[in-house]
């Protein structure tokens, strides 16, 4: 068995199940028998359980967020614009899922899996940052890193409640929050210049 593809397929039959019985083995159970698998089958892909479908799951919203900003002209575009873009496309490409995304941030929240909603939560803005082309690997590395999560799990919890049309007041919200980094950023830029000019003595 092509445990790759297992998972993915499993993963894809679960989400719309997922909304009514949550990220268990029963509705992985479920979405395995539907995609043409053995019940038992799901602990040979998730041996650890649920959670390890969560983080698949995880992973997978990334690949297809790296996948679609492919399409984009990023070499054209700011790096304001290009991270609204990637966290734009993060969310929107799960529009349809929204409640599934709901479970896993929940089930992520759990402090017995909390240090494993971290570590999707990094992996997502990693794979951000490398998909818009920085480079960087100084004190920036993580400092990025920490920003952004910051950020985009602000946008994911708004994400989740609105209601607005076509996510506006999400989008909205996404923008003031970069505005704010940025702000932050050439204010940092001009004290650092400053403080270049002086000399002591």
């Amino acid at each position: 068995m092509d445990k790759a593809k297992a998972s993915l397929d499993i993963i894809t039959n679960a989400l719309p199940l997922v909304p009514f019985d949550g990220w268990t083995m029963k509705t992985l159970g479920q979405a395995a028998i539907a995609g043409g698998y053995k019940k038992t089958d799901v602990v040979r892909v998730f041996s650890g359980g649920a959670i390890d479908a969560v983080d698949a799951y995880s992973r997978l919203c990334d690949q297809q967020m790296i996948e679609a900003l492919s399409n984009y002209h990023l070499d054209n575009m700011k790096i304001r614009q290009r991270i609204t873009s990637a966290v734009r496309l993060r969310l929107e490409l799960q529009n349809n899922n929204r409640e599934a995304v709901r479970r896993a941030v929940a089930m992520h929240s759990i402090p017995l899996y909390a240090h494993r909603g971290l570590k999707a939560l990094y992996g997502t803005v990693d794979n951000i940052w490398y998909a818009i082309g920085d480079n960087s690997t100084d004190f920036n590395f993580y400092s990025k890193r920490l920003t952004l999560a910051a950020i985009y799990s602000a946008t994911l919890r708004m994400w989740l409640d609105d209601n607005s049309p076509g996510n506006d007041a999400t989008w909205q919200f996404l923008d003031r929050r970069i505005e704010e980094v940025m702000k932050f950023e050439k204010a940092k830029q001009k004290v650092k210049s400053w403080f270049g000019k002086i000399k002591f003595s």
